[in-house]
């Protein structure tokens, strides 16, 4: 028999067994579960060539002066490549580059991939 934690949320799973099964259930709070968190996986990524200066601001290690920048050479044209932000925004490079990808900062789609080495 499934025990459920609120009823107004998963109601049927508190009734007896016959109304809805064990697996049924931990179905339905599985699905419930996945959509709370679903926002949280879905606003994770910010698009550099999309996003506004609140979103950019809200990229740990961004300040309003890399913001600025960003959006003063974005305006002549959109980024390729993060290869084309490091060169055309000063300040932004591998290191920054990795930290902001690993918060869900992309560039015209792409994730980070830090270039090979120049010593093989």
């Amino acid at each position: 028999m499934c025990k459920a934690v609120s009823r107004s949320m998963f109601s049927g799973c508190y009734k007896s067994p016959k109304a809805m099964s064990a697996p049924l259930c931990l179905v339905r709070r599985s699905f419930f579960a996945l959509l709370l968190a679903l926002p949280a996986f879905v606003a994770a990524a910010t698009e550099i060539n999309q996003a506004n200066e609140a979103e950019l601001d809200s990229v740990k290690g961004l300040g309003p002066s890399t913001t600025a920048r960003i959006l003063e050479v974005r305006a002549q044209a959109p980024f390729s490549d993060w290869a084309d932000l490091m060169r055309r925004v000063k300040g932004i490079r591998s290191a920054s580059a990795e930290r902001f990808a690993a918060q869900g900062l992309t560039v015209n789609g792409q994730t980070w991939s830090a270039p090979p080495s120049a010593n093989p």
